[in-house]
């Protein structure tokens, strides 16, 4: 399968990228690198991605567990280098889950296929930054 985005100039520093899901998004540098600040930085963007990846993932296994959640997230904290090309080379990965019956066990089997089978993103990460995975239940 083969995805295709176009990204687009708007001028200045601003550019418009299609999706295959047909919401388009902008990207845009900050005030510090002559930009407006009105869109998505590229790097940043990154960890969405991961997030977003993993996450879908684990809501998806989340359902077919039949798990009790009332909430959960996900929180990324990656360490840029220095040096250009700058990138992410440590990144941390916290999974949080809120609920009163929150089975650990199976959600951490579910974050833990997303981490090591599932999740494409990651995959990707992983050839090129230290990757540390943690998992937070918060039982209310």
């Amino acid at each position: 399968m083969t995805n295709h985005i176009t990204t687009t100039w708007k001028g200045n520093m601003k550019f418009e990228s299609t999706n295959p899901s047909g919401h388009n998004l902008f990207i845009d540098a900050g005030p510090e690198n002559d930009g407006k600040g009105e869109g998505y930085r590229p790097k940043a963007l990154m960890l969405s991605a991961l997030a977003g990846c993993s996450g879908l993932d684990v809501a998806s296994l989340i359902k077919k567990m039949k798990l009790k959640v009332t909430d959960f997230k996900i929180e990324i904290e990656a360490n840029l280098t220095e040096e250009h090309p700058k990138y992410y080379d440590k990144v941390t990965v916290e999974f949080h889950f809120f609920g009163n019956e929150l089975n650990e066990s199976k959600l951490q089997k579910a974050v833990d296929l997303s981490i090591e089978k599932y999740c494409g993103v990651m995959e990707m990460f992983r050839q090129f930054s230290e990757l540390k995975i943690e998992t937070h239940f918060h039982n209310q």
